[in-house]
């Protein structure tokens, strides 16, 4: 019986499922921008979940096409890849909504966080200062370029991680 698998490379299926992540958390951060003023919500974290759960269906992906073997560094950069176009489409989006859909967003933000630092106890120059380097990083096109490296490298860390587990090397006598 002859093998039928068709091998497909580890950038080929980041791509693929970087695309269908990012579409995914592009809409959870719509939903959570739109709809809900606190951005402190745990909603947040579900982002985080969607990308943990689209590297564990790549490595599944690729292995499934690929013999049923994956070596650690090829799932480390099926994740990677996955969380740089995945952290790219929704970096984006959220420069877009913020800067064009919704300017007074990050005035509503600075608002709420300087009235809980305010609630701390801070005293009103270090809020000040904080405020002000907030909305250094928290404006123009740096925010796409902040997003991209965050989704990097968390996605790099959790790649560690789930690579380890998910790993299946081919037999060098095979």
């Amino acid at each position: 019986m002859e093998n039928t698998t068709t091998t497909v490379s580890p950038s080929s299926v980041g791509i693929r499922y970087g695309l269908v992540v990012g579409l995914i958390t592009t809409i959870i951060s719509f939903l959570q921008l739109a709809f809900i003023s606190d951005p402190e919500t745990p909603v947040r974290w579900l982002g985080a979940l969607v990308g943990i759960g689209g590297i564990i269906l790549a490595h599944k992906y690729f292995k499934q096409h690929n013999g049923g073997f994956m070596t650690y560094g090829q799932g480390l950069g099926i994740g990677t890849v996955l969380s740089a176009v995945g952290g790219l489409l929704s970096s984006v989006f959220s420069y877009i909504y913020i800067n064009f859909i919704d300017p007074e967003y990050m005035g509503r933000v600075m608002e709420l966080t300087r009235s809980r630092l305010e609630e701390k106890g801070i005293d009103d120059a270090q809020i000040d200062q904080a405020m002000a380097m907030a909305q250094k990083f928290s404006s123009g096109p740096i925010t796409i370029v902040f997003g991209i490296l965050i989704s990097v490298l968390s996605g790099f860390v959790i790649s560690l991680i789930i690579s380890a587990i998910t790993k299946h090397t081919r037999p060098e006598f095979e």
